[in-house]
């Protein structure tokens, strides 16, 4: 007995010391809220346990075949849980220890099915189960995070023992000899509990058991068909596995999770909305600012059409025109008598000259070198006679009509661009384009399409 106490002593304050290392190591600080509808794999699911306690066939179910007296043992158990859902997990549990008991003053001897008589027993056994458990009140609604939790369970198992039976030496009844034997049953283990959360990982938890067993001889005499079943009462500590960022689904309160993701998000929109009115109001100030610069530049007070921030020389009268610092303009002179302009063969020709040379590259409006001298005779004959001159480009059909279209007004806009350099009168010029809408020739042929891509001049 002395020797069983001292292993019980042992056993736990090994657990208890366990469970001051995962409390210290345990932070509070571990991640409490879970978003709502996020899956198992948000949560730590697994755990083990270490018990010991009190064996009996006495405890809560009065004697049983016959020895109505209990003598004090110890039990121990190891568990590992996967917790499936909330309120309801799946546990695998080993107990062992020993059970002892006899009969009361009252009763001399327990008698089993062939005769024979005894006075005590004592079985030792080891046990394995897998069992459900049934959580209760898994939502806490006067606090944030769960701290008690009621629970039922039930399972299946075997259990292996060894009973040895003490024979009766009551003055005047023949003694019995004592005897001793191994067998194994399956078990049916059915419980209830409750667990105290002393940390994020640490549990305390406090249980009983009522283990039935499909056998007449756990206590080793066998009183058929009186099945044998015996009760483990046990208090130890359970350790929630896994990463610290994961709360312990056992201890998580969903109600808590959907309050904080409705105040999250509550306070994630108040966010957005304090920002969009920040950016309102800075967007607000700078359309003050721009709205009183705009003011400045746009203040005409003469009226003449030009700004006071620009204007060089305000109050203008009225009807006054000015240039564009403000100023009036001068006097108009009297128009000088038109002079009539005449076209001669030699100035067609200098235009034919420069017409049979120009050449672009392919597909582009650059014009190739060999052609800027005849195109620089064309400049100079506008310049010397203030003619004025029409380009018209055109080209085949070869390609879409938007392209072509753009190709033919941009090579008519570049040979303007060349005369213009040579000191022409860009408004004395008119470049057009006409793509492939006025052809000369067929476009049937290589000759017909070259004739087709062309930039026409016509002096007026």
């Amino acid at each position: 007995m002395k020797k069983n106490l001292k292993k019980a002593a042992l056993l736990l304050t090994g657990v208890l010391l366990g469970g001051s290392v995962f409390a210290q190591t345990d932070s509070v600080s571990s991640r409490e809220f879970v978003k709502p509808f996020s899956g198992i794999g948000s949560y730590r699911t697994w755990s083990i346990g270490a018990n010991i306690g009190a064996p009996s066939l006495l405890l809560a179910t009065g004697g049983h075949n016959g020895f109505n007296h209990w003598d004090p043992t110890l039990g121990y158990g190891l568990s590992i849980r996967d917790q499936l859902v909330h309120s309801f997990g799946l546990q695998l549990d080993y107990n062992g220890g020993k059970v002892k008991g006899g009969v009361s003053s009252n009763q001399p001897y327990v008698t089993n099915i062939n005769g024979e008589r005894y006075i005590s027993f004592s079985t030792k056994y080891n046990q394995v189960t897998l069992s459900g458990v049934l959580n209760f009140a898994t939502v806490d609604y006067l606090r944030r995070k769960n701290a008690i939790g009621f629970y039922a369970s039930a399972g299946l198992g075997v259990v292996y023992y060894t009973p040895t039976v003490y024979g009766a030496t009551t003055p005047g009844i023949p003694t019995t000899a004592s005897a001793s034997f191994k067998s194994s049953n399956i078990v049916l283990p059915v419980g209830v509990g409750v667990k105290f959360r002393l940390t994020d990982a640490v549990n305390l938890n406090l249980g009983y058991n009522e283990n039935f067993i499909d056998g007449s001889s756990f206590n080793g005499a066998n009183q058929y068909p009186v099945m044998s079943h015996y009760s483990y009462g046990y208090a130890g500590l359970e350790f929630t596995l896994g990463p610290k960022s994961k709360p312990s689904i056992q201890w998580a309160n969903p109600i808590a999770s959907i309050r904080h993701e409705y105040m999250t998000e509550e306070q994630r929109l108040q966010a957005l909305v304090d920002a969009q009115k920040a950016a309102n109001d800075k967007l607000r100030a700078d359309m003050d600012a721009m709205n009183a610069n705009l003011a400045k530049y746009t203040t005409d007070s003469d009226g003449d059409g030009v700004s006071d921030f620009f204007d060089k020389c305000p109050g203008t009268p009225a009807g006054v025109k000015v240039d564009g610092s403000g100023c009036p303009l001068p006097m108009a002179t009297a128009k000088p008598a038109d002079v009539k302009v005449y076209v001669t063969e030699e100035d067609k020709k200098i235009v034919k000259e420069a017409i049979r040379n120009l050449e672009f590259d392919f597909g582009k409006s650059t014009i190739r070198p060999h052609s800027f001298p005849s195109l620089t005779r064309v400049a100079q004959l506008l310049i010397e006679k203030n003619f004025s001159l029409k380009l018209a480009g055109h080209t085949d059909n070869v390609g879409s009509s938007d392209f072509n279209l753009s190709l033919s007004k941009n090579r008519a806009e570049s040979v303007k661009a060349f005369l213009v350099s040579k000191g022409a009168n860009p408004s004395s010029i008119e470049a057009t384009g006409y793509g492939k809408t006025q052809p000369i020739a067929t476009n049937k042929t290589a000759k017909g399409r070259q004739m087709n891509r062309r930039v026409e001049f016509t002096l007026f």
